[in-house]
């Protein structure tokens, strides 16, 4: 292992059960022959974060032991395992939080986020990034220019998100698109959505979020309130469903043009009732995406083209002892789009 000057110790902080977060003094880890360690810089704060705090568990996910929230993460490199040569120390990252084992059939055929091993950031059992250093697999820590700031790299990952369900959706130059849910994701991918020439309407019951996505460039926004997607602005070639509410999701299909894409990305109920005939009458495309594979560089190189604003969806910061005030942002704030955290605050 090639190192610079590291401590030995280092604070985190743990998810000890629902509603308590508390910090801990911790050992800083050694990264492996394949691995860098890194130095946290910023960490955005996502709903799954939120949804493990509040309740203790996502689906079958349950915190069963303490555990450290957090996956969307920038930070610089301060260790090199003795295997990894193409990385640098001192140099600035987006983390990919997910480490896979690159031999099953899903690896092998490039969808690596569905290898049956893989382990993700802040999913139980495995520890998250609301500490100083964590380690990581060196193909995973993306470099990132020193125009992009670290909150715009820890938002790297949900804008992966976007790039993914993009890509699912092949969006194409005069598409017309629907993202349904203008949260920090829905925001993204309409951003995305728009970088590949979609005509891009965005819906939300929250008029503040509507605002959000006007002023961040939507061509035009529904008000979920007011009505259907389809009686406000007619039917659509491409579905981006990012709120995971059932109402919305019908919504979303009935707003389905004959032959389009609907590609459902938010993560609500674990079972909807769907239109089955709609579906076949209309020939719909219908898919799901789980989180992202090979989607890092063009989620940076968007963002560091200046086609997707990623500092702007930051509004409140936070130190490492402040975890729980992250947590608990939007419930004080409706305002809050992505709180972030600092590590070494």
């Amino acid at each position: 292992m090639t190192d610079v000057q590291v401590p030995t110790g280092q604070r985190r902080s743990l998810l000890i059960k629902p509603g308590e977060v508390e910090v801990e003094q911790a050992t800083v880890p050694q990264p492996g022959p394949d691995q860098v360690l890194i130095e946290i810089s910023a960490v955005g704060i996502c709903g799954s974060d939120v949804h493990y705090f509040e309740h203790g568990r996502i689906a079958d996910f349950v915190v069963e032991q303490p555990l450290v929230l957090g996956h969307e993460a920038s930070g610089v490199i301060r260790a090199l395992g003795s295997a990894v040569t193409d990385r640098q120390l001192g140099q600035r990252v987006a983390l990919e939080p997910q480490e896979t084992c690159g031999h099953c059939k899903q690896c092998q055929a490039g969808r690596y986020n569905l290898c049956s091993d893989v382990q993700f950031y802040a999913t139980p059992p495995v520890h998250g990034a609301f500490a100083e250093y964590v380690v990581l697999n060196a193909g995973r820590a993306h470099p990132i220019p020193d125009t992009l700031s670290d909150e715009a790299g820890a938002l790297i990952e949900p804008l992966a998100v976007g790039v993914s369900a993009n890509r699912k959706a092949a969006v194409e130059p005069g598409d017309r698109v629907l993202v349904t849910g203008a949260g920090p994701v829905g925001l993204l991918a309409a951003g995305v959505a728009r970088a590949r020439g979609g005509w891009v309407a965005v819906s939300d019951t929250n008029a503040y979020r509507l605002q959000v996505a006007r002023d961040r460039g939507a061509h035009a926004t529904i008000d979920a309130t007011q009505g259907s997607p389809r009686d406000q602005q007619g039917e659509f070639d491409v579905i981006l469903e990012c709120s995971g509410a059932g109402p919305a999701v019908l919504g979303a299909f009935d707003a389905a043009a004959p032959a389009a894409r609907v590609v459902l990305i938010g993560m609500g109920a674990a079972s909807l009732e769907l239109p089955v005939s709609l579906i076949q009458n209309r020939e719909l495309w219908v898919t799901g995406v789980f989180r992202y594979a090979n989607c890092y560089p063009a989620a940076i190189a968007l963002a560091a083209d200046g086609a997707i604003d990623l500092d702007s969806l930051v509004t409140a910061r936070f130190g490492i002892d402040e975890v729980a005030d992250a947590l608990t942002a939007l419930r004080r704030d409706p305002h809050t789009l992505k709180p972030v955290v600092y590590p070494s605050r």
